[in-house]
């Protein structure tokens, strides 16, 4: 197996800059071959041949949902990121005018040890938290909290949607925790944003909850805290960014790093991550539940959602936790989930822009038949994300199944226990 691939990138955008006037991926001319393979995961067609030699380029921004997925899947290592905050990063940490606080999202901790030489898809959560501590960060406090706290509240909108039918928050209703999605559906579909969930995604409501309630109970003056997102996801760079994620009065999130970008701190501190002992979150926005941890994979989100909106509507409770039907790893997947004293609620879940493309039609049309539809961006949920470790030897799809079979298997461990 080769080294896992680590890319330095530029330092990070201007304070107030756009995030939609900006590039999150890009192609290097010099490494592109123009084999087109990037064409072949690229939902919206952002990558096209610059001329007859089929040298790639992302033609625009707007056009680009910062997914990865081309980053990911390019065997010439042609495509690059181009906005990074790990030099600011770093200087924060060594700042001790400023609070850190680390923020990482459920699906890091299983990609996480491929970057030390781990079998892909073991859980590694203990010895993240034990390495951000090692880094410097003062706070670790826990993305999985908010998961959580999404399934709460959209669950609870779920609820409302079907049980009190509003033409302003139309039935189904959209998923809203992916920035590709979110982003691909403001370009391509904006006509249909009413039916998206109001939810913020989980890093969007940890970031707050961070400066507010986190500041509070830790008595951090907001000012000086600095929160650190962490995910599997380039996409989430652009999310960071955008101008309302200033709920608190301050920036929720001062900075996003990808799993490689982590990984890459974590071997520049010469920090031996496997001798790590597993360390627990830090508490007040540390605990969670398995439903946040099934967050990681497609289909992941919606069963979590489904559990809260089948007990309140039903009033009963459910003998088992899972809803295994709803899981999924690649295409469209449906399921009518029978709900006692209530009926039929009919659910989607769509692996892929391209699929999402498909359900987005139908219920354009006025033809969809569901009441909740879970889309993610990247196949198979956000396990695979384009900030997740490089190397194209073990990242197969077989390795995929196994990766979302580890989270499975830890969450059942979890519920069991």
């Amino acid at each position: 197996m080769r080294e896992i691939e680590t890319v330095m990138y530029q330092e990070k955008p201007p304070a107030g800059t756009d995030p939609e006037a900006l590039f999150f991926v890009q192609v290097d001319p010099e490494k592109c071959q123009g084999c087109g393979e990037c064409d072949n995961h690229c939902a919206t067609g952002a990558i096209q041949p610059k001329d007859a030699s089929g040298i790639r380029h992302v033609v625009s921004p707007a056009a680009c949902v910062n997914c990865g997925q081309c980053l990911e899947h390019c065997p010439y290592g042609a495509i690059y990121e181009t906005v990074s905050y790990v030099d600011e990063i770093i200087a924060k940490l060594k700042d001790p005018e400023t609070v850190v606080v680390s923020m990482p999202a459920p699906a890091v901790r299983y990609g996480l040890g491929e970057c030390f030489g781990l079998p892909t898809g073991t859980y590694v959560g203990g010895k993240m938290h034990a390495a951000l501590k090692k880094l410097g960060f003062n706070y670790i406090w826990d993305n999985e909290y908010t998961a959580d706290v999404t399934i709460m509240e959209e669950g609870t909108e779920l609820i409302q949607r079907i049980s009190k039918p509003d033409k302003q928050k139309p039935l189904p209703q959209f998923t809203s925790c992916c920035p590709g999605w979110v982003k691909f559906a403001e370009h391509f579909y904006p006509d249909l944003l009413p039916h998206m969930s109001t939810c913020k995604s989980p890093i969007g409501m940890l970031g707050p909850l961070a400066k507010t309630y986190g500041a509070k109970s830790t008595k951090t003056p907001p000012a000086k805290m600095y929160t650190v997102s962490i995910m599997p996801c380039v996409a989430k760079k652009f999310e960071g960014l955008r101008t309302e994620m200033a709920a608190s009065g301050f920036r929720d999130i001062d900075a996003t790093i990808t799993t490689r970008e982590l990984a890459y701190m974590i071997k520049q501190a010469g920090i031996d991550f496997k001798s790590l002992p597993d360390t627990a979150p830090d508490p007040v926005l540390g605990m969670s539940t398995g439903a946040a941890t099934i967050f990681a994979t497609s289909g992941g989100v919606m069963e979590a959602a489904l559990r809260l909106a089948y007990e309140v509507l039903s009033k009963q409770k459910l003998s088992s936790p899972d809803i295994k039907v709803v899981r999924t790893h690649e295409g469209i997947k449906t399921a009518d989930v029978k709900v006692p004293n209530f009926g039929t609620v009919k659910v989607a879940v769509a692996s892929g822009l391209a699929n999402a493309a498909k359900l987005c039609e139908e219920v354009r049309a006025g033809k969809s038949p569901y009441h909740f539809i879970e889309i993610m961006t990247c196949p198979g949920g956000c396990v695979n994300g384009g900030g997740q470790p490089l190397d194209p030897s073990v990242r197969q799809a077989s390795l995929f199944r196994r990766t979302i079979a580890s989270i499975n298997k830890r969450y059942n461990m979890r519920t069991a226990g």
